[in-house]
């Protein structure tokens, strides 16, 4: 909140904040008539487009009053961008502005009466925001060619002129204008805290005596200032004599306990350097970190000595060898180099310590201070590095659960072990990072020496090398494209280099990337676009990374880099880069939400397809991207320890939600699973027909995402849960957490034979197999599962003549016995048991389907035994199942059994099971749930066919195995995100009684995959319990089916319609492979949308429903960007239904034309097909009611492009 007084001597209360897109019309109507003479002429969606900063000043109904854009070179085009502070330096040679400390004003405007005041609000909000910012400047066109004096601008005292050199040209043009940072925010002065000092320090720590203690402890404020002496020191800051700040220091710093807890290898251990340290390489660890963060321990920094620090009290002269500077006179270097790399090494003795070094660390045991100083924080810093000046390391310790205050914004935060046991997070500060000396510049060959010293250990290094060597020598790459080189340097001294060139796949990236959430693509020229190839950085600068890239786009004239990561089994890609590190700019990228594509179908398109910049088929990564407006933005660190357990569809789903929302970054997500990642082997993959698909992620959707770099990975499987303590076991190791997310499902377990003949289905079948399973005996759950299963098929049985038996009563017995079929194993030795239906829904919605399954296995050879109980098997001598017995109603089977497959039993895998039991979670055959995920612990959520509903529901048969396991996902994640969303959330009370309800999921339920004799299956069906298409409805409201083709044929396609006409449900069965993310789209469309799909059957026109949906009307439906579409148009036409207002003109056809119009133009390049929009202004008006149709020109299997005549929607 700030309080604004007017000319008037009117007092305001208004609200700062970041200018967002919404706020661009109300920034042009506060234009007044000498806005462009003072600021010249201003595109503002452009201008906002390129600001590293912009703020907005508005009132309580969010009505803009005043906006103020800054950017990081001159205004008014003075001088080239990258040149202006050797610019500044000729004509005000006395300012002390570098790039890492300044901004430029391009606009600000003001309504009427308020410009004073509201530029001193929005300049003192800027420097809050930005604490390394010094200077705020700005150009005026001279007096004399306003025609009216500077001080009719009405901008208060916030600014004072600068006089430029005599005879200097720039002022004949231009007045300078500058703000220096205390004027607002003045510096601290920091001293020795005094008992003097109590009652001052007790009007902050009352206030705060609750946060403080759940920080960092119980202490007594007077217990701090009494037991000062050498190891302890406390200090105060002051402002007119009065402290309003405190810290207190230790020098006994726990060194052992942190070197436990959390990797220290990039900061030696916290120890001096000893020349008998040793760097050791670990062995590949069972715990995999983030690549973003797990690879701080791959990096040891280049030791910025204490000699060495410009104006760090306590530093003597530099002392520098060779371009590296010294630890001091006497030491050596050890391990004076940054290793970014996959290994990770740690500092380890044949001792286990550190062979005597000494400690260089000291720690802030408390720091308070009023709020109104807290930007101030680092000015701490300087006086505490002053008392310990033998020390160089500064460490903090806060809760998972705080947020980062300004103060650790500037400390390193150090990797902690997945089983670290202190429960806290460590920040690390380095004596060199109170350095304002971070000067960054293009590459010069001068500099190849100092670049080689700063990588020469990296896994990467001579890529690097090569590179940084093009662009001294030639400026380009082998290719032709144009390379840039940028270096960092401290002191002199190379710190950092980052090595870009253009990015030339921009129309790629806009069509398969959400990329035009973070820009507006028409306002960035293409060479504006660049491509981040390398990117290194001392980790003793972290904090200086953003500046590092900030500089990078301005010496480079850049708006936007890109970043891609490539999966881990692409070769000749930088799968584990040097970006993936300490120091690395991923911090702060976003990373980019990958798109839906549309399946085209080229061949029948022709000329009227998508470019091949648009359609082409590459090498699938994960985009992160940085731009001018995100630069000097910080996402809002979120440290919690989030454990989840299970690597289904419903767990990565909910991690993909939290890895991409826009202002959140998660610090501590772990995954615990059996396997660890999905996706990250294309040859297990391959092996995935063996199950059911439910589409819900793909290798494309994993390779996009890159959850390694964000996740923790913990490999195994959990055995216990301890809720008082907060952790659970994987392998014997604790892992702790904060909040846990149990996400396993449901998987296939080992059936018990029954062990005696029976004739019928009792009580206690089925049971779970509790001995060890035999080698030939296979539950399938993943990709993995099914790449073991085949590899040990390959290597036993591909040359022998024993039986294989598929036992179970699910679809995924289909895709079994076709994938073993595909594989080359002759059907006559593949036996399909079936066990008793049950409670359990049918392999397939309908029989027709069934019943072309069927002959194909009995022409294929494969004997079927329907409604079977596993009665008992027989083991050889090397533990292997030989024969099997089955009971049926009326005889017992016998089998001889060189494999058998089970798919007869699913349930919670015993496991799971006995750790919820263990941990008294409620359990009712599932895991028990609310509508909100809970379970009955605050800290344990629980999602996905493993739980069930509580019973105060009274819809027992509804679980979240029923609805789509994504969108379970991204609620659940929805669902958590209040905990640690700063920003209160509008929401409105819920309606009475609706805690007693469920909630409505929308998504629909897909089931896809390959059946016996090649057929292509997919069911699209509405959430809720799958019944049998045959009795789904009653007669009377089944809504309406259409069919085309025929089962047997293989060109089966049924599309079924609610009473509303509605796609509900969709089934196809099909020799050729058809594109399943299309039709997906198609699910809760209505048949008008559907290019009157109701006419076109009624009239004989629809033969054949795939070429149908091949037609290049339907090509806008499986859009991603249709959803928008459709409700924009909805909004138009409910707009004469709003309450409160007159009731206006029902919507007629040019308002809804419109939006359509736009949609098509905007998506041009991948929506070619439809007539270009300008042209369809020219059709005759006389399209009458259909101008809101995809189209009624054509019929069911024509493949023409659409005329222009043909209208879309």
């Amino acid at each position: 909140m700030a309080v604004v007084t007017s000319s008037k001597e009117n007092t305001d209360v208004f609200i700062v904040r970041r200018t967002e897109s919404g706020d661009v019309p109300g920034i042009i109507s506060l234009f007044s008539p000498v806005t462009e003479d003072v600021f010249g002429r201003i595109d503002v969606t452009y201008l906002l487009e390129l600001s590293n900063l912009a703020l907005t000043l508005c009132n309580e109904k969010n009505e803009v009053i005043a906006h103020a854009a800054f950017l990081d070179y001159p205004n008014w085009n003075i001088t080239d961008q990258a040149e202006w502070e050797p610019f500044l330096n000729e004509n005000y040679p006395d300012n002390k502005c570098t790039p890492l400390n300044t901004l430029f004003v391009h606009l600000f405007v003001a309504k009427e009466g308020y410009a004073a005041g509201c530029s001193q609000e929005i300049v003192r909000k800027a420097f809050i925001l930005l604490p390394d910012l010094q200077f705020i400047l700005l150009f005026l066109p001279a007096e004399k060619r306003l025609g009216f004096c500077h001080s009719e601008l009405d901008l208060g005292n916030v600014f004072e002129r600068i006089v430029p050199v005599p005879r200097s040209q720039v002022e004949r043009h231009f007045t300078l204008l500058a703000c220096p940072r205390h004027w607002c925010h003045p510096r601290l002065y920091v001293r020795q805290a005094r008992m003097e000092d109590y009652d001052d320090l007790m009007l902050i720590w009352t206030p705060q005596s609750e946060s403080l203690k759940e920080t960092y402890g119980e202490y007594l404020l007077v217990d701090l200032l009494e037991r000062e002496g050498e190891e302890n020191q406390a200090a105060v800051c002051e402002v007119g004599g009065t402290a309003v700040g405190f810290m207190s220091l230790c020098s006994d710093v726990n060194i052992s306990l942190f070197q436990e807890c959390f990797d220290l290898g990039p900061f030696h251990g916290l120890c001096k350097p000893h020349p008998e340290d040793i760097l050791e390489v670990p062995r590949k660890p069972s715990i995999q970190e983030d690549e973003d963060e797990s690879n701080q321990t791959s990096q040891k920094p280049d030791p910025v000595s204490s000699q060495n620090l410009e104006h760090v009290p306590g530093a003597d002269a530099a002392l520098q060898k060779d371009g590296a500077v010294t630890v001091s006179p006497t030491e050596p270097l050890v391990g004076n180099v940054i290793n970014i790399g996959s290994a990770a090494p740690l500092l380890e003795t044949e001792e286990g310590d550190l062979n005597g070094g000494t400690s260089n660390v000291f720690s802030i045991r408390l720091f308070c201070i009023d709020k109104e100083y807290e930007t101030r924080s680092l000015d701490f810093l300087h006086y505490a590095f002053s008392v310990f000046p033998d020390r160089d390391l500064c460490v903090i310790l806060v809760p998972h659960h705080v947020p980062e205050f300004p103060l650790i914004r500037r400390f390193v935060r150090a990797v902690p072990s997945c089983t670290s046991r202190l429960g806290r997070e460590l920040y690390v500060f380095h004596r060199a990072g109170l350095l304002t000396s971070f000067n960054v510049r293009k590459a010069a060959t001068s500099d190849l020496q100092g670049v080689k010293m700063l990588i020469e250990t990296l896994s990467l290094n001579e890529e690097m090398w090569n590179d940084s060597k093009i662009f001294t020598e030639t400026r380009k790459d082998p290719d032709g494209m144009p390379v840039q080189a940028f270096v960092a340097e401290v002191l002199d001294q190379i710190v950092g280099v980052s090595v870009t060139r253009d990015e030339m796949d921009t129309e790629y990236i806009r069509s398969h990337y959400d990329i035009e959430d973070f820009i507006h693509f028409n306002h960035h020229q293409q060479e504006e676009h660049g491509h981040l190839c390398h990117f290194v950085l001392n980790p003793v600068f972290h904090h200086y990374a953003k500046y590092f890239l900030k500089e990078i786009l301005r010496l480079g004239h850049k708006s936007s880099l890109y970043y891609p990561i490539y999966p881990e089994y692409v070769e000749d890609k930088f799968q584990h880069p040097c970006a993936h590190s300490l120091t690395s700019a991923l911090h702060y990228m976003a990373p980019v939400r990958p798109r839906r594509q549309i399946v085209y179908p080229l061949q029948e398109l022709g000329v009227s397809a998508p470019s091949e910049q648009v359609s082409k088929d590459q090498l699938k990564y994960s985009l992160n991207h940085i731009n001018r407006k995100l630069v000097l933005e910080s996402k809002v660190c979120i440290n919690t320890r989030i454990v989840v357990v299970g690597a289904s569809d419903v767990g990565i789903s909910f991690l993909e939600t939290l890895i991409f929302w826009p202002r959140l970054k998660f610090n501590n997500l772990t995954l615990i699973s059996i396997h660890g990642l999905p996706g990250k082997d294309p040859l297990s993959s391959k092996y995935r027909r063996f199950l059911i698909n439910s589409h819900c992620f793909n290798d494309e959707d994993y390779a996009q995402m890159s959850l390694c770099s964000w996740v923790n990975v913990v490999v195994g499987k959990m055995t216990s849960i301890n809720r008082s303590a907060k952790y659970v076991v994987v392998s014997e190791e604790k892992v702790p957490y904060d909040y846990l997310v149990l996400c396993t499902g449901q998987s296939y377990q080992a059936l018990a034979p029954m062990g005696e003949y029976i004739s019928e289905v009792t009580s206690p079948w089925p049971q779970r197999y509790t001995e060890k399973v035999p080698s030939n005996h296979f539950t399938l759950n993943d990709a993995q599962d099914c790449l073991e299963a085949a590899l040990w098929m390959e290597k036993n049985l591909m040359r022998s003549t024993g039986n294989i038996i598929v036992y179970g009563n699910t679809i995924d017995t289909y895709t079994t016995v076709e994938a073993l079929l595909s594989s080359g194993i002759d059907g006559s030795r593949i036996h399909l048991v079936r066990a008793p239906l049950g409670s359990a829904s049918p392999c397939l919605p309908e029989a027709a389907l069934e019943c072309v399954v069927g002959e194909v296995l009995a022409g294929a050879g494969v004997t079927v035994h329907p409604d079977s109980i596993l009665a008992q098997w027989g083991q050889g001598h090397h533990g292997l199942i030989t024969w099997a017995a089955f009971t049926t109603a009326s005889s017992l089977l016998h089998l001889q059994c060189s494999a058998f497959f089970s798919f007869a039993y699913r349930t919670l895998d015993y496991d799971i099971f006995k750790a919820v039991s263990d941990a008294c979670l409620v359990f009712d055959g599932r895991v028990v749930i609310d509508a909100e995920f809970h379970t009955n612990d605050a800290s344990i959520r629980a999602a996905g066919p493993l739980t069930k509903f509580s019973r105060r529901y009274y819809r027992d048969e509804l679980t979240h195995s029923n609805f789509n396991s994504k969108e379970i996902g991204f609620e659940l994640a929805a669902s958590m995100l209040s905990l640690f969303e700063s920003a209160p959330q509008p929401s409105s009370a819920p309606p009475e009684g609706s805690d007693r309800l469920i909630p409505i999921y929308s998504r629909c339920k897909v089931q896809g995959g390959v059946l016996p004799g090649g057929y292509n299956y997919l069911h699209i069906s509405k959430p809720g319990i799958p019944v049998p298409l045959d009795v789904e409805l009653d007669p009377c409201d089944r809504g309406t089916e259409i069919v085309t083709g025929e089962a047997s044929h293989g060109n089966y396609f049924r599309i079924h319609f609610s009473r509303y006409h509605m796609v509900d449900s969709i089934t196809c069965f099909s020799k050729e492979p058809f594109p399943v993310s299309n039709y997906i789209c198609l699910y809760g469309q209505h048949e008008r949308l559907l290019n009157d799909l109701y006419y076109r059957w009624r009239a004989g026109q629809l033969t054949d429903l795939y070429s149908y949906f091949r037609e290049p009307w339907s090509l806008a439906i499986y859009h991603d960007r249709f959803i928008d579409l459709q409700k924009e148009l909805h909004q138009i036409l409910m707009s004469e239904e709003v309450p409160g207002q007159q009731p206006r003109q029902k919507p007629g056809l040019p308002s809804l034309r419109e939006p359509v119009l736009r949609y098509l133009r905007h998506h041009r390049a991948q929506l070619p097909m439809y007539a270009p929009t300008d042209a369809y202004r020219l059709v005759s008006a006389a399209a009458g009611s259909q101008g809101l149709r995809l189209g009624r020109a054509g019929h069911s299997g024509s493949s023409r492009s659409p005329t222009l005549a043909q209208e879309p929607s």
